[in-house]
């Protein structure tokens, strides 16, 4: 008689293994089934913030389950992000990165809590928020170009504010130094409403805010925006020039949110959340809301994401040590 007993080990093998696989498969299958969380890293009222709640609660209802909004901040968003590093790896607890948290706090915290590539899984980019240099409405300079020409002839005379050290607006302004050859005293604040303030009470001559804070005082004729910091016009502000266009070629300066999972959250997971993502963003009332702040819609694949995050931390990673920025 033939004997089959290697035949019936290997197959009890396999049926063993299909078996041990099963809860995964149901798992990936029934995503979501509870509520799923979106730490936002920052205090709640900032763009990071509205971007979450606008863009979450249209995955939910794409998603079919509620997406709750957690505002965690601390040390430049690195607690937030810290948190969701170490979350389980089953897409319920998902963070809102920023170009804080995947590209600046690494060059500048003595320790960083989450490594942004090796602890995260990208899902996709969101929004671009942009800046815009404003500057007090005396000042000698009426566009790039004349700024550019009144700062070499006074070096160190100017000084531009920014909400704090190793943020993106203190960044943005030591970017500018360097590719315009020029310097200028950087003066941090508590937060980006008091350095604004103080741009429109002349005490400080400039700052590169983002566009959503701004927005109101360059209507109101409190301050005079002479450049924004991205490619292309902002339709909120058509006739304002870009600086890449208007004296400083090249130069690129802006927040982007996206959202990120904890690393190893499966490949499927990750997939059905970068669909929702993508669909939410793509939604005309959502398109409007982030419209109204200025923001610019995305939208990538979670290789994209990858992608953009090592360009960002090469960028940044030496403007932030060139400047000497420490976060304790």
């Amino acid at each position: 008689m033939h004997n089959d007993k290697p035949g019936l080990a290997r197959r009890a093998l396999l049926a063993a293994t299909f078996a041990l696989a099963l809860p995964g498969l149901a798992a990936a299958q029934a995503f979501p089934s509870k509520p799923i969380t979106i730490v936002v890293p920052f205090a709640a009222g900032g763009s990071t913030d509205i971007v979450a709640r606008i863009v979450g609660a249209k995955m939910g209802e794409i998603l079919g389950q509620t997406v709750l909004i957690e505002n965690r901040a601390g040390a430049g968003g690195s607690i937030g992000a810290g948190a969701v590093a170490k979350a389980a790896p089953d897409g319920y607890t998902l963070l809102m990165g920023t170009i804080s948290t995947h590209a600046i706090n690494p060059a500048v915290l003595k320790s960083n809590p989450s490594d942004p590539v090796k602890d995260f899984a990208p899902i996709s980019l969101l929004a671009d928020v942009p800046s815009v240099l404003v500057v007090t409405n005396d000042f000698p300079a009426k566009n790039v170009k004349e700024l550019i020409e009144v700062l070499k002839a006074n070096p160190d005379k100017y000084s531009y504010a920014s909400s704090g050290v190793a943020t993106p607006q203190h960044l943005g302004g030591e970017l500018f130094k360097t590719m315009s050859g020029t310097r200028m005293q950087h003066i941090p604040y508590r937060g980006g409403g008091p350095a604004l303030q103080d741009v429109v009470s002349g005490k400080v001559a400039m700052i590169f805010d983002n566009l959503p804070s701004s927005a109101e005082m360059i209507r109101a004729g409190k301050v005079r925006a002479i450049g924004i910091t991205v490619m292309k016009r902002s339709p909120a502000f058509p006739d304002l020039p870009t600086i890449d266009e208007s004296g400083l070629p090249g130069f690129v300066n802006y927040s982007w949110n996206a959202l990120f999972a904890p690393a190893n959250t499966p490949k499927d997971v990750i997939a059905k959340l970068n669909d929702a993502a993508n669909k939410a963003i793509k939604d005309p009332a959502v398109e409007k809301k982030l419209a109204d702040l200025s923001a610019v819609t995305v939208g990538s694949t979670p290789e994209q994401l990858g992608e953009h995050v090592k360009k960002e931390l090469a960028k940044w990673g030496p403007i932030a040590k060139a400047a000497g920025a420490k976060l304790e």
